[in-house]
């Protein structure tokens, strides 16, 4: 009898056992589940902020502008709805052919596809910044306006960092992570994306080289930059 009851008491205790590991394995599961769903949320999605598009055709044209993935635009102005249409003037003025606003460039800003390439670029010192851009964007084509517009952009994004690492994508990266058309073909296209991310110290890497594009002709000119997360 005595006996009986023993077992009992055991195979009991044996259960109780069991249901607390399996509980115990379910709430790990769920709390790893619960974890990686919160990282993946508080991870966004590099963006490509403020590419603005100037024209400077050699006449006034009609000209239509599209993208290749509108699909990955967050936000445009005007809005983009399969593409821009416009009049285009000499002196890179803009005449929205959908609402007849008056304007100087064309915006959008979408999300970052494409990897990004962290075996070359250049170190800044924060304090820097302004000589930095300067010199990299004359090299890269852009004219005083540009650069100007572009520095007060993000100038204040970079200066009070200890260091910045910055690359400046290739054309061929650009064209592939957001396709840029006309139905007037521009002789001159210049692209300028900027990566860059904030360091609290120096490191080495390889020094970027940069090619000057010939400006001539009908020319359009895009710049943004791109916060690597």
């Amino acid at each position: 009898m005595n006996n009986n009851v023993g077992k009992k008491n055991k195979a009991k205790k044996k259960k109780i056992i069991v249901i607390i590991a399996s509980v115990l394995v379910l709430l790990i599961i769920v709390g790893i589940i619960i974890y990686i769903a919160g990282r993946d949320r508080r991870i966004d999605p590099e963006v490509d902020e403020k590419p603005i598009i100037y024209l400077y055709p050699e006449k006034e044209i009609e000209l239509s502008i599209k993208l290749g993935k509108p699909e990955n635009i967050t936000c445009s102005y005007p809005e983009y709805q399969k593409g821009w249409n416009v009049i285009a003037n000499p002196d890179g003025t803009l005449i929205d052919m959908n609402t007849g606003r008056k304007l100087y460039s064309l915006y959008w800003e979408g999300i970052q596809t494409e990897p990004i390439n962290y075996q070359e670029g250049f170190v800044v010192k924060g304090s820097e910044t302004i000589e930095f851009l300067e010199e990299k964007l004359d090299i890269l084509g852009l004219n005083e306006i540009e650069a100007e517009e572009f520095i007060i952009y993000w100038l204040p994004k970079l200066q009070n960092n200890e260091y910045n690492y910055i690359r400046f994508a290739t054309i061929e990266e650009i064209n592939k992570n957001m396709p840029l058309s006309f139905s007037v073909e521009p002789d001159t296209v210049i692209r300028v994306l900027m990566q860059y991310k904030a360091l609290d110290s120096y490191k080495e890497v390889k020094e970027q080289k940069l090619n000057t594009p010939d400006r001539y002709g009908f020319v359009a000119v895009e710049w943004g930059g791109t916060e690597i997360k």
